[in-house]
């Protein structure tokens, strides 16, 4: 079994990346390590990170709070017992109401055990979760990062860490999905912290703009 990313980890793994990379040794000595930023395994932290797809995150948490205040509880058992037209109320797409509600389903009929995924390496866990509809790449990926603290996963196609690595590098444009995985492969095998160092740096140049913003 891997263990966890914690605290400590990050901080080590800050340092070592911060002597072999000079644009993340800028993050490191500007913004000090990340947060481990971590959620619970199981069904309600995947079930967010469906809502977070290509939404903002305040958009999703807004969205899965009504749902928790309908339901109350939010397991698949309650989810299955609304209607599609309470889950459209409640903020759901049709499609995510679909992924929502095939996600309940094959909890509940045990076609995936969430909570013994934490034996398997990351390439099976993976390829688990993508078995399920509306869990692609980033969705397991983002999963494998900040529910099973894997160390050296690097979401695909996550556009803060585009944006965040262009600034950085002071590139002309964004790079790709594809570009970015491949160029990530230098940060192995810490790849999970190099992201946290990103989208660190990314939220808080988002917080000083906003100050600066408020002052000027």
């Amino acid at each position: 079994m891997i263990k966890p990313l914690d605290d400590r980890q990050i901080k080590r793994a800050c340092v070592k990346l911060s002597q072999e990379n000079a644009e993340l040794a800028f993050v490191y000595s500007t913004y000090g390590a990340p947060p481990l930023w971590d959620r619970p395994t199981g069904f309600v932290t995947l079930l967010n990170i469906i809502l977070e797809q290509q939404v903002s995150l305040a958009s999703a948490k807004a969205c899965f709070d009504k749902l928790s205040v309908h339901i109350g509880d939010v397991t698949p058992a309650n989810l299955l017992a609304i209607n599609d037209a309470d889950l459209k109320t409640i903020g759901f797409s049709r499609q995510k109401a679909t992924y929502a509600r095939h996600l309940s389903d094959a909890i509940i009929n045990k076609h995936i055990d969430l909570d013994s995924l934490h034996r398997l390496p990351d390439a099976e866990v993976k390829a688990e979760l993508i078995k399920l509809k509306g869990v692609g790449e980033w969705t397991s990926d983002v999963y494998l990062l900040m529910a099973m603290l894997r160390p050296d996963i690097m979401p695909r196609g996550d556009i803060a860490l585009h944006a965040a690595y262009q600034k950085l590098t002071g590139a002309d444009k964004r790079p790709g999905s594809d570009e970015f995985i491949v160029m990530a492969k230098k940060w192995k095998p810490f790849r999970s912290v190099a992201a946290r160092l990103l989208w660190h740096f990314y939220l808080s140049e988002k917080t000083k703009r906003k100050i600066n913003h408020i002052g000027a």
